[in-house]
């Protein structure tokens, strides 16, 4: 099969901007959709055409199928690529596109619909011989409390949705009697989040390290694994922090018994393309256990890209062309370390609530080893519309000490005005002596409160007249002082530019 010759990207932010650039280095005519409130988006202005999807929600824009569709028709676009959100992930729009007679740059629909499903992924997992978390059968409203079950898994166990992720459709049970009130109350959550209200009881691990392993596969069945990524700094079982190598895998036998476990499962699992075993591994004892695979690109595909020096959306547009992979697993060797903080437009103070404004200062960091994939651009307005984050940033090194090194440098000269960013805390956690020392867990966060604890308000004072002063200095103090005079009125003296800058 050639290459394609035109590709409508169905996304929007980072990922959108992020797939549109090597599209276009790769000599493919690129598509961007948007909707109102992106009008004026960095991805409107970087593709080759660009076209309306009539609406501000998420709901009427980039979830609706049957738009999207239509518009890659009228324009003559080959094949689909969704990023990551949104319909990245939904067997529905994949089958959509190929009865439209486009190429949707990802797996099948029933990979897709397979790996989705928790039940059925940790089922296809034990099939390949891939270690899971004791678990349940599925509950909901109305089945009776599998109290047999708790026994058999023991306490403290989790309550998960068998549909989606994020979080979302997730409580932590310690006792038996709060078991009843967490099955409901995740099922109601879960249901309105993905449609599905079915619910699992799973082993809880206290300790536990996040560790996924890249994969990519062909349609020859070829899967090599691009080693793994440490995802343990989250909050709201969301990733913040991500970074390759691992800390966690302290030696080559447990590297390579992970990296075999997330080729076998991505074969049983039919897989081509681009995607992600993820693993929980227990602190205490070093076992590891499936956790599920996504089908899509992974937020953190840069850190991967960075210490192996490939580019993961070429390969996914090649796979999906129909090339069969030229490397061989001993072509995928790592150098040095890389580190990604997810910049959001929240505050870290305020159990991190989004932030919404206009940009009025975006002045990204740049340097040795340092990357930022963005969405956004100054004077840009952050809705409420769509997730808050608003880019990532990538520090590479040659270890993993100058990796964090340069990140913290990168954070500390990254001023934003206009909304709140969770910067302070990124700088605050990875200054942490627990992360430093790479013996963290996915209770980071939860385990120190101070790192979320609101700063001295005199420093803040202090550190934002000078960042001011600068940036008036920098761009006329005129219309910076009106443009400030705005953000007083409706957020308090600097607070957008204090709690983004400064610890």
């Amino acid at each position: 099969m050639a290459m394609f010759s035109k590709i409508l990207v169905a996304n929007r932010g980072e990922i959108a901007v992020r797939v549109l650039q090597t599209l276009q280095a790769m000599g493919i005519a690129t598509v961007a959709v948007y909707s109102d409130p992106d009008a004026n988006a960095p991805h409107v202005a970087l593709a080759d055409e660009a076209y309306s999807l009539v609406g501000s929600t998420a709901e009427e824009t980039y979830l609706d199928r049957g738009k999207i569709i239509e518009l890659a028709l009228q324009c003559g676009a080959e094949a689909v690529h969704p990023g990551y959100g949104f319909l990245a992930e939904n067997p529905a729009f994949s089958s959509d596109c190929a009865a439209a007679g486009l190429v949707f740059i990802g797996p099948s629909p029933a990979t897709i619909e397979l790996l989705g499903d928790k039940i059925r992924s940790k089922e296809a997992a034990v099939g390949a011989g891939v270690p899971v978390v004791p678990s349940s059968a599925t509950w909901l409203p109305g089945d009776s409390p599998p109290d047999a079950l708790v026994a058999q898994i023991d306490l403290p166990l989790l309550v998960k949705a068998a549909a989606g992720g994020g979080g979302r459709g997730m409580r932590i049970v310690e006792r038996a009697e709060d078991l009843a009130q967490a099955l409901e109350s995740a099922s109601r959550e879960a249901s309105s989040a993905f449609g599905d209200g079915r619910v699992f009881l799973e082993r809880y691990i206290p300790a536990a390290r996040h560790v996924e392993f890249q994969v990519l596969a062909d349609s020859s069945g070829k899967t090599l694994h691009l080693l793994e990524r440490e995802c343990s700094v989250q909050r709201r079982y969301q990733k913040i922090v991500e970074e390759t190598p691992s800390p966690a895998l302290k030696n080559d036998e447990l590297r390579q018994s992970m990296a075999a476990s997330a080729v076998a499962m991505a074969q049983s699992a039919g897989y081509t393309n681009v995607g992600t075993v993820e693993f929980l591994v227990d602190a205490q004892t070093g076992e590891y256990y499936f956790l599920e695979m996504n089908a899509r690109i992974q937020v953190e595909h840069p850190i991967t890209e960075e210490t192996l020096k490939l580019d993961m959306v070429e390969w996914q547009t090649r796979i999906a062309a129909g090339e069969l992979i030229t490397l061989s697993q001993d072509d995928i060797q790592s150098t040095g370390h890389a580190l990604e903080c997810r910049i959001y437009a929240e505050d870290p103070y305020s159990n991190f609530a989004p932030s919404v404004g206009r940009l009025l200062s975006w002045r990204p960091p740049s340097g040795m080893g340092i990357r930022l994939d963005s969405g956004v651009a100054e004077g840009q307005e952050i809705t409420a519309y769509y997730d808050s984050m608003l880019a990532k940033l990538v520090a590479w090194g040659p270890d993993r000490q100058s990796a964090i090194g340069r990140m913290l440098r990168a954070l500390e000269t990254f001023p934003v005005l206009g909304v709140t960013t969770n910067i302070s805390f990124l700088l605050r956690a990875l200054a942490h002596p627990e992360f430093v020392g790479g013996d963290y867990d996915t209770g980071f966060i939860a385990k120190h409160p101070d790192l979320t604890a609101t700063p001295d308000s005199g420093q803040l004072q202090a550190a934002a007249v000078e960042i001011a002063e600068g940036f008036w200095q920098a761009n006329g103090s005129n219309t910076v002082r009106r443009e400030t005079g705005a953000v007083q009125d409706t957020q308090g003296p600097w607070q957008g530019l204090s709690k983004s800058v400064f610890p």
